[in-house]
């Protein structure tokens, strides 16, 4: 973006004012944005962004999730809190939505290759001798 055009956006933007309480109309394309998901043009900024950022980078703006913990789901989220060192519950709760979309990935990764191998067994590499039952049974008795 050349700098002329940099300036033509900035004295635009600041021509827009709320009227009589209401939102410009740059607030509301923002806020209707946020709620579809859709890549929009920053109200504040008057740039592009994406709705979903890179791990460990957080927007500007941001949305408020609440979730109700009952006491004991409380205590055991603060011991998790303190054995992993996450300064605040809002880092807890990202720690595990972040683990929970990992996990979302892994099952559709293997339903794909469920899909593709049509319900069989996907082939052994070639040199492997498939397991047989008694190791399969050793391998169900082992607990992490």
């Amino acid at each position: 973006m050349t700098p002329e055009t940099r300036a033509k956006k900035a004295k635009t933007a600041t021509t827009r004012t709320k009227r009589s309480g209401e939102a410009s109309s740059t607030t509301r394309k923002a806020a209707k944005s946020a709620v579809t998901g859709k890549t929009t043009k920053s109200a504040a900024s008057g740039q592009y962004r994406s709705p979903r950022f890179p791990a460990g980078s957080y927007s500007s703006s941001t949305e408020v999730a609440q979730v109700r913990l009952r006491p004991d789901e409380m205590a055991d989220l603060r011991l998790v809190m303190q054995s992993l060192k996450l300064p605040s519950v809002s880092d807890a709760l990202r720690e595990g939505l972040r683990l929970l979309s990992r996990e979302a990935a892994e099952v559709a990764a293997s339903e794909e290759i469920r899909a593709f191998y049509q319900g069989g067994p996907a082939p052994a590499p070639a040199g492997v001798l498939p397991a047989t039952e008694e190791e399969l049974t050793v391998a169900d008795e082992i607990e992490w």
